[in-house]
C-alpha cells in the first residue's frame, strides 16, 4: 500500500491550525486601523509643532521686550546717579548766588570806611547788608529762632542759666545770648538763652 501525503490546506496557519473565515476577515480591519492611527499621530505632531513654534516666537518676543526694558532701566539708573551727583555738587549754587550781593555790600562798606568813617552811613550800610542776608536766608527756608519772652522750648533752645526774677513768668526766656536757626523746620543750631526762675522764698537772687 502506497502512503499518501496530506494535501496542504491553503487557509491553514503554520503549525497546522487552520484559520477560520471569521479570523481571516478580521485581519483586514486591523491593518486598516493601524494606518488610521499613524495619520492621527501625524496630525497631532503637526499641531504640537505649531504650538511649539508659537511658544518659541512668543518667548523670543518676550526676551526682546526684557532686553529693551533692562536697557531702559540701566539708562534710568545712570541718569539718576548723575542727577544725584550734580545735586550734591551744585546744591549750594543758588544759595551762594544769593550771598554774593551780601559779600559785595560788605566789601563796599569796608572800602568806604577806610577813607572816612561816618557812623550814620556805616550803620545804614550794615543794616542794608543784614537785610540782604535775611532775604537770602528766607528764600531757602532758613528760619530764625529768637524766643525772647516766649516759654522755654528745649526742642529749639539751650538754657545757659536760670535767672531769678519777678519781671517775667518762670520758665520764660528773658535773654537770648545767641540766636538759633532752622532749615525747613530742621534745627541747625539751638538758641542759647537765659530762663526766668521764681525768686527764692528768702529773697536771695542771682543766676545759677
Amino acid at each position: 500500500m502506497i502512503p499518501t501525503e496530506p494535501i496542504p490546506n491553503p487557509g491553514a496557519r503554520p503549525g497546522g491550525v487552520a484559520a477560520s473565515p471569521s479570523q481571516s476577515a478580521a485581519t483586514g480591519p486591523v491593518a486598516s486601523n493601524t494606518a488610521e492611527d499613524i495619520v492621527v499621530d501625524r496630525e497631532e505632531f503637526d499641531a504640537l509643532q505649531r504650538d511649539l513654534d508659537q511658544a518659541l516666537a512668543k518667548a523670543d518676543e518676550n526676551w526682546k521686550l526684557y532686553l529693551g526694558a533692562h536697557a531702559e532701566m540701566e539708562n534710568l539708573r545712570k541718569r539718576t546717579e548723575r542727577d544725584i551727583q550734580n545735586a550734591h555738587k551744585f546744591a549750594l549754587e543758588r544759595f551762594f548766588s544769593e550771598l554774593l550781593p551780601v559779600r559785595d555790600s560788605l566789601e563796599m562798606g569796608l572800602a568806604a570806611a577806610s577813607d572816612s568813617v561816618d557812623i550814620g552811613q556805616l550803620r545804614e550800610g550794615v543794616e542794608l547788608t543784614l537785610k540782604q542776608l535775611t532775604t537770602a536766608m528766607d528764600k531757602f527756608g532758613i528760619r530764625e529762632v529768637n524766643p525772647l519772652g516766649a516759654k522755654f522750648n528745649p526742642a529749639e533752645q539751650e538754657a545757659m542759666a536760670t535767672v531769678p526774677t519777678t519781671q517775667a513768668e518762670p520758665n520764660t526766656v528773658v535773654q537770648v545770648v545767641q540766636k538759633g536757626y532752622a532749615l525747613n523746620d530742621r534745627l541747625i543750631r539751638p538758641a542759647k538763652v537765659l530762663v526766668a526762675q521764681a525768686p527764692a522764698p528768702d529773697g536771695r537772687a542771682g543766676a545759677r
